[in-house]
């Protein structure tokens, strides 16, 4: 599904450009930005609900480099507390993982 939203997405930037331009984003993250589009595509691992951003994960990082808990929560529509917990609970599973490395060498 990426593989054809990237194509058509290049297929409108090479229509209204004329050209192919090199991309620092992820191609379609690339061509939404350039062509002040928001995506559409929900099915994509990297779509948000955030039209300012145009609905992309990769576009809002590009903008706006690392991003508060709060600034998160609010993209993802969930609370900057919530936010925390995932990460607490994301660390903890990392640290867990990590000890029983350690002990299985």
């Amino acid at each position: 599904m990426n593989e054809i939203k990237n194509e058509i997405l290049l297929e409108i930037e090479e229509e209204e450009t004329g050209d192919k331009k090199p991309m620092s984003l992820k191609g379609c993250s690339q061509a939404c930005v350039d062509n002040q589009y928001a995506c559409h595509f929900r099915e994509c691992e990297h779509w948000i609900s955030y039209g300012e951003d145009n609905n992309c994960v990769l576009v809002s990082i590009h903008k706006h480099g690392q991003l508060t808990f709060r600034q998160i929560g609010e993209r993802l529509g969930v609370s900057f507390v919530r936010i925390k917990q995932i990460e607490k609970a994301a660390l903890q599973k990392i640290r867990s993982k990590n000890t029983l490395q350690i002990l299985e060498d």
